[in-house]
């Protein structure tokens, strides 16, 4: 079957971090949730997402279609489940649609947003193993899970490069080295979780890891880095100092010293040096954090929560970020003291205030930054980030 990944109305409320990406391009665990169907049903994928998006991340229709809700993290069950649906069959999850094999009459249906005629199929509300990353702390809170079911997926029926003798290594947990990764001098503790270097990848020496833990694709954990799973740095990522529990999507930077808990970094992002991050309140109760689609603070439910930064946005050093700060696309945060614990897109300023960050100059780091990878902002990357700018004017209340 033709695969589709689609989001749905709980979108929004992963903004800011989707203002750039379908939300199943979300990296939890080793692999990004598309990663996780394409190879679990040997096929590709592509998308239904919002329409500024559409161009970079297109749809193919076919006459038989297998969509899933793009938040769905997938399992053996339900890949199983999935993959026996008849044509205009569903799957239904607490009312919502997770999937369904629609022929191109039904899916025109969908994709116009109209009500969907004659489907049978199940309900599976009762399945208490549904995980859907419609929060943005569940992309932290569900990576240890996920890097252990990564790990088993990319592994099977593979053998680990040598671990060089002047690694310590603590525990019998799973270690894996992708072909080019180099581990030399290290301490690996895998009692907790499983240890993934992927390929071309580089642990300095002196570094301390617990498991969980995946360092993806040319990605480096500097000299002396102590982490603690469950910890997911994408690829071409640095990371230093002291990390724990958070996510890197990716082409993003915390090479120095500075502790981060409990977070979400997204693209093209950099950290100054001593920047630090709180992730716990001084009064130990749950963590409110800024909600796109309920335009408000909400609460989490959760007692750790650190930071969420959207892709291109940079912190310079020594910047202190309150328990539970969101910061949006293309924000450049520096200066000292406690900035806001919501940060717009295209923010540029401190504690002693903000102005808007002209599409030219941040058009100018973003090429500049990229180049650095060997890679290019496209005009339609720049079409993308046009429509954030606009559609985030109303949150930066210094321009009204």
């Amino acid at each position: 079957m033709n695969l589709i990944l689609f989001d749905d109305d709980s979108r929004d409320r992963m903004l800011p971090l989707v203002y750039t990406r379908p939300v199943c391009e979300l990296r939890v665990g080793i692999l990004t949730i598309r990663e996780k169907w394409e190879l679990l049903l040997d096929t590709k994928a592509s998308y239904i997402t919002q329409d500024y998006l559409s161009k970079k991340y297109p749809i193919q229709i076919t006459d038989r279609n297998l969509v899933i809700n793009g938040a769905l993290l997938p399992t053996k069950k339900l890949v199983e489940l999935f993959s026996q649906l008849e044509t205009n069959q569903a799957v239904i999850y607490n009312d919502e649609l997770l999937a369904a094999n629609l022929d191109d009459v039904q899916f025109k249906l969908l994709e116009d947003d109209l009500p969907i005629s004659e489907l049978s199929g199940y309900d599976i509300s009762k399945d208490t193993s549904i995980q859907l990353v419609d929060e943005l702390w569940k992309i932290y809170t569900l990576n240890g899970s996920e890097i252990e079911n990564d790990f088993s997926l990319i592994t099977k029926d593979r053998t680990t490069q040598p671990i060089s003798h002047s690694n310590t290594i603590i525990g019998t947990g799973r270690i894996f080295l992708e072909e080019g990764a180099i581990v030399e001098g290290a301490i690996m503790n895998s009692n907790n979780g499983s240890i993934y270097i992927g390929k071309d990848a580089e642990v300095m020496e002196g570094s301390m890891i617990r498991g969980g833990f995946a360092l993806c694709a040319n990605s480096k954990v500097k000299m002396g880095a102590k982490v603690y799973g469950p910890t997911t740095v994408g690829p071409w990522s640095k990371i230093g100092g002291e990390v724990n529990n958070s996510v890197i999507l990716g082409y993003s930077n915390k090479g120095h010293d500075g502790y981060m808990g409990n977070s979400v970094i997204g693209e093209w992002c950099n950290i100054g040096a001593d920047t630090q991050t709180s992730n716990l309140k001084n009064n130990y109760t749950d963590i409110k954090l800024w909600n796109y689609q309920e335009k408000r603070f909400i609460q989490t439910g959760e007692q750790f929560c650190g930071l969420i930064m959207a892709d291109h946005a940079k912190s310079g050093i020594s910047i202190m970020f309150n328990t539970g700060t969101v910061v949006g696309v293309a924000s450049n945060i520096f200066g000292t003291g406690y900035p806001r614990n919501f940060i717009p897109s295209f923010a540029w300023g401190s504690i002693k205030g903000y102005e808007t960050y002209k599409l030219d100059k941040a058009f100018d780091t973003m090429e500049r930054v990229m180049k650095r990878r060997g890679m290019k902002l496209n005009e339609l990357d720049k079409e993308i980030i046009e429509t954030i700018y606009s559609d985030s004017a109303k949150y930066r209340s210094w321009e009204k």
